[in-house]
């Protein structure tokens, strides 16, 4: 089964790193990437933008799309990752693992993925 590890952390704390802090954490990182993918487990992972550049879209409310994530958290939404698990145990593991790897506080949300396929991309 395929899972989301959704990567929070303090954008403040991530935006006031020097290039050679950011460079230390993503070689971290990728140290834990390797090895997923050595196993064939690792899937896309994406490091999103600036919460600044962010827009929300709430259905049923008039002017729909809104600046900025709205999200109900001191920490926001910095990227994701999607890796092949065979049981919500391992997920967890990997998500150990990437914590270890990353600086700061934080947390990740793991959640089971549904594929979609749109028809058109299915053939």
């Amino acid at each position: 089964m395929l899972y989301a590890i959704l990567c929070y952390n303090s954008e403040a704390l991530v935006e006031s790193w020097t290039k050679e802090e950011d460079d230390a954490v993503m070689t971290r990182l990728d140290a834990v990437n390797q090895k997923l993918i050595k196993q064939g487990r690792l899937g896309p992972t994406v490091r999103l933008m600036p919460t600044a550049a962010a827009k929300s879209l709430r259905k049923g409310q008039e002017s729909a799309v809104k600046d900025g994530p709205f999200v109900e958290t001191k920490e926001q939404l910095l990227g994701f990752y999607i890796v092949e698990c065979a049981t919500p145990e391992d997920a967890i593991t990997t998500a150990q693992e990437l914590s270890i790897a990353n600086a700061g506080t934080g947390g990740y949300e793991i959640r089971p993925l549904r594929l979609y396929m749109p028809s058109n991309l299915a053939d």
